[in-house]
């Protein structure tokens, strides 16, 4: 469905979209909620102990292998969204939110706490900014998505290459280029996700699945304009 046809469906539908369409939003930006908090908590509750830091960072396969394993669950929820439980994926999207919280521990060693609250709040207000346009706005998005995606692709080829060559300018100027790229993305993915559960006839188990899948896509926005943004505006401990 394009984006020009959503209210045209809108009425088409209408008592039954009227009352499944919100309640599915409002569970996207539920479990959005729930994820970033649990990674926050889990973030902090991991800086506050120092065996756990000192155990954590000073094996550097166990970080390689926490990333991996996000990975791993990103792809089984968003692969595998069909074949799962919603019980299941739910209980999938609560992990990966917490392994995220555990590699998330290292930016209150690295950055004051003043800086990552105040970053947090520019995140959030320039997140909603951009959800607001993207389910509000009458001009489709999809061209616009597939260039972000393609940028998506470049900004992670050269954030690797960065890794060996660690050029501090090149990292501020990919930093920027992630805030733009993910600002972006934001928009784009919120429109998606109102089209996509526009389609939803009532709150079955299948809908609330893409509601989850949903808010996944909006929690990996946020967290990664969120970590674009500290780099940029972060004041890191001396």
């Amino acid at each position: 469905m394009n984006i020009r046809d959503f209210d045209d469906y809108a009425l088409e539908r209408g008592e039954a979209f009227s009352l499944a369409f919100p309640a599915l939003m409002r569970k996207v930006y539920v479990w959005m909620a729930m994820a970033l908090c649990i990674t926050g908590l889990t973030a902090y509750g991991v800086a506050s102990s120092p065996n756990l830091l000192l155990t954590l960072y000073s094996h550097h396969w166990l970080i390689i292998g926490l990333l991996f394993a996000e990975l791993a669950l990103v792809f089984a929820i968003s692969g595998a969204i069909n074949r799962l439980s919603l019980t299941t994926a739910t209980l999938l999207f609560i992990l990966y939110s917490a392994l995220t919280g555990v590699t998330f521990s290292s930016i209150f060693v690295v950055y004051t706490m003043s800086s990552i609250g105040k970053v947090f709040f520019i995140t959030a207000g320039t997140f909603a900014a951009m959800a607001f346009v993207g389910y509000t706005t009458r001009r489709d998005l999809s061209k616009m998505g597939g260039i972000l995606f393609m940028a998506l692709i470049g900004l992670i080829i050269a954030t690797v290459v960065n890794l060996f060559i660690k050029s501090s300018g090149l990292e501020l100027v990919l930093s920027y280029i992630g805030v733009l790229v993910f600002v972006g993305l934001t928009a784009w993915d919120t429109q998606k996700i109102k089209v996509m559960l526009a389609q939803q006839y009532d709150m079955s188990e299948t809908s609330q699945k893409l509601a989850l899948l949903g808010a996944l896509e909006l929690y990996l926005d946020f967290i990664n304009l969120f970590l674009y943004m500290l780099r940029i505006f972060g004041s890191r401990n001396e």
